[in-house]
């Protein structure tokens, strides 16, 4: 016989994992050195070939000085940084390249950015998978932060869900929660915070995934300010800048818009840039929640992350959360003096581990240190 039962965080974690962009490299996920070589190269003819690639590549090689023979592009964040400036000071650059052109090309090239990371995430990765058996095996009692765009993660719960041994909390609220008539089709999410039907015997667990620098299958509506989840649609029309979705079982095409309003979907996803802005409601939400987990925290475990001097908004989070006695662990492949020097300025009390993801996963002996 089933019953409803509400799903309650306990007050503590026993720890929360932060994965930077070295979790979901092993799975060929670009790098953000990466990203930018990829849409400039030639080497995706998707990207070359299609209106919005060739307007964001007219414009980067207009402004910044390339060396295509020697691999020498400009860093993805000064791109930004240099579009951003004439974003907030509300200034075009020249006749050509308008303040609405330039707005344009931001919101095309996050498309770009979406696309190339969507090219490895259509996979199912194994290295995710062990992650999630460690936490089931070892301490349910945790928070995911990520600082990744893509889906990689979210894919290997799969074997969780289906045994209703857990839920994902995306920790903002969905439109796929909401019960209109227009969402019908989108109500498969289940909310684990509202009550969840089960059986007497299963006890699942809620595990928060803080997507903090948004999602590929997050869809932002401007208008009535709600994003809908599409966790198998992902992909974007490059010419028309349209996101696109399937019609199951017939498989047929067709363009996402707003099922509430009919407004053209936007991306969630915070590009890098030196000129950041945090005012996105969605972004805002994450970013507070992110904070309230940190400071529940036992210990606080970073995987695949620099800790870059141009996310300083990272830093102040954590600065501003982590107390003396919580214990800090920071697992990166190589060691790097000024990456470890940023995690001290965080505390003096963290321990650094060297290790590719692929291989801390696999080893009991390196996962024995961080649990």
């Amino acid at each position: 016989m089933n019953t409803e039962k509400f799903l309650r965080y306990l007050p503590e974690r026993d720890a929360i994992f932060v994965l930077g962009a070295g979790a979901s490299n092993p799975d060929g996920v670009p790098l953000q050195k990466e990203m930018l070589p990829m849409i400039m190269s030639g080497e995706v003819d998707e990207i070359t070939n299609s209106e919005i690639g060739k307007i964001v590549i007219e414009f980067i090689r207009e402004n910044f000085d390339l060396d295509e023979k020697n691999n020498l592009y400009p860093q993805l964040e000064a791109v930004f940084g240099f579009i951003d400036y004439f974003i907030q000071q509300d200034e075009s650059l020249n006749a050509k390249y308008t303040n609405e052109k330039i707005r344009d090309i931001k919101e095309y090239l996050i498309k770009l950015l979406h696309f190339v990371v969507n090219i490895k995430t259509d996979q199912r990765s194994p290295y995710y998978h062990k992650f999630w058996e460690a936490i089931t095996n070892h301490s349910i009692n945790t928070s995911i932060i990520t600082l990744n765009y893509d889906t990689l993660l979210e894919q290997a719960f799969d074997f969780i869900f289906q045994k209703k041994a857990g839920f994902i909390d995306y920790c903002i609220p969905l439109m796929n929660y909401e019960k209109h008539p227009q969402l019908t089709g989108y109500n498969f999410w289940v909310n684990p915070r509202e009550p969840v039907t089960l059986s007497k015997q299963e006890n699942p667990f809620t595990y928060k995934l803080i997507k903090t620098h948004g999602s590929l299958t997050w869809k932002y509506c401007n208008c009535c300010n709600q994003t809908l989840l599409t966790p198998w649609d992902r992909k974007i029309d490059l010419n028309r800048g349209k996101f696109l979705g399937y019609s199951y079982p017939g498989n047929e095409e067709y363009e996402y818009r707003c099922p509430i309003d009919g407004t053209e979907f936007q991306t969630l996803i915070m590009p890098p840039s030196y000129l950041k802005t945090l005012h996105h409601p969605i972004i805002s939400q994450l970013l507070s929640e992110a904070a309230r987990e940190i400071r529940a925290a036992k210990k606080i475990i970073f995987i695949g992350y620099s800790l870059s001097n141009a996310d300083v908004h990272v830093k102040a989070l954590f600065k501003k959360q982590i107390t003396p006695e919580k214990q800090i662990i920071v697992i990166n492949p190589k060691k790097k003096i000024e990456s470890e020097m940023n995690y001290r300025s965080l505390t003096k009390n963290v321990t650094f581990i060297y290790s590719p993801f692929e291989e801390l996963v696999n080893s009991t002996q390196l996962l024995s240190k961080i649990f």
